[in-house]
């Protein structure tokens, strides 16, 4: 296909992106064209718009950002035959090498030469993209493009929350941004006893309780540690999910976690964390667990599962759907917090 499209372009190292017409992306023998339909903002694209110090390391502008996408297939390939026009799809957003060490031996989500979409090429907040066939997830028709648009970032949390045992536990959220909601779902609907929901902001506090957190914690109001051991009887709660990244909150879950228990970690820190690795970790028997992208593809299989199924509704957690044209201020609504999942919808 061939011609221009519209995108939002981080066109300069600082604050913003504008709208640009650019061309419609070239399709490799291997690779499909996407029309996108739905686009979701993540806190990462809001690290890249505010353009911090986490940014500016990492990406280099002019580029079209964002990776959270769905829509429709528009053209294949030459050597395509595991996806077809029409179909309705998501995408898996780590473009993976296939050769190094770690996709080798089954574990291609840590692939040691992982690119991103929308951060180290090209990404989705344009009309069109162009992807690998093998990093399209087909979805059923029926699975509305908003919701299936944050089918990525709830691969995170599914990622998170699954990466060990969780039937009959206590299990803290910490941070109730849009993937620790995600979180308290995933862990309610798979059999956690107890989902515990930890922030500051109280719009969210509240999407966690629609979601399903069975009790939430004001950590700006009470101490979350001794809140947290009275919950449990004392003993501390046994699967700490971190969300939040916070230097404080990284501490704060270990201290509440119980001997033996698992703490994963998805938030990402921007400057080094101080840790009693002493008493918090070595002593408890900690089993501490890095948490990055999905595991591909077992992770989209549990996601596509839970909302086929109809175990998790994660309708409640979109609260606010702009036009594509009108992302300036859906990211100034994301930075205030006062939001659950912000989507971006373009025309048919």
């Amino acid at each position: 296909m061939n011609g221009t499209m519209r995108a939002i372009v981080k066109h300069h190292r600082g604050e913003g992106a504008v709208i640009k017409e650019v061309p419609i992306p070239s399709l490799g023998p291997d690779e499909v064209l996407i029309k996108v339909r739905a686009t979701s903002i993540c806190g990462t694209d809001v690290h890249i718009y505010t353009w911090d110090d986490w940014a500016a390391s990492r990406c280099h502008p002019p580029y079209v950002f964002g990776h959270e996408f769905s829509g429709v297939v528009v053209e294949v390939g030459e050597n395509v035959r595991s996806v077809n026009v029409g179909d309705h799809v998501s995408a898996e957003t780590h473009i993976v090498c296939g050769h190094c060490s770690a996709c080798r031996r089954g574990d291609s989500h840590v692939c040691l030469n992982t690119q991103i979409i929308g951060v180290d090429r090209d990404g989705c907040y344009a009309e069109y993209i162009a992807l690998p066939a093998i990093n399209v997830w087909k979805n059923k028709k029926e699975l509305p493009f908003e919701i299936a648009s944050i089918m990525e970032p709830m691969g995170n949390a599914v990622h998170t929350a699954l990466s060990g045992e969780i039937v009959g536990k206590s299990v803290a959220v910490i941070g109730c941004g849009p993937i620790g909601l995600m979180a308290v779902a995933i862990a309610k609907a798979s059999g956690a006893t107890q989902v515990i929901a930890l922030d500051l902001n109280e719009y969210r506090l509240n999407l966690a309780e629609e979601l399903g957190a069975t009790h939430l914690v004001r950590s700006h109001l009470e101490d979350p540690i001794q809140t947290v051991r009275s919950m449990t009887k004392g003993n501390g709660v046994d699967v700490v999910l971190e969300m939040s990244g916070h230097p404080v909150a990284i501490n704060q879950g270990l201290q509440m976690l119980t001997h033996g228990g698992r703490i994963s970690l998805l938030g990402l820190p921007t400057q080094p964390v101080e840790l009693n690795i002493t008493d918090d970790i070595v002593f408890k028997g900690a089993t501490v667990h890095g948490i990055t992208g999905r595991r591909m593809f077992k992770t989209w299989e549990q996601t596509a599962g839970f909302l086929e199924s109809g175990l998790i509704d994660i309708k409640p957690l979109i609260t606010h759907r702009f036009a594509f044209t009108e992302f300036a201020e859906a990211f100034e609504l994301m930075k205030s917090g006062q939001c659950g999942k912000i989507v971006l919808l373009l025309e048919d």
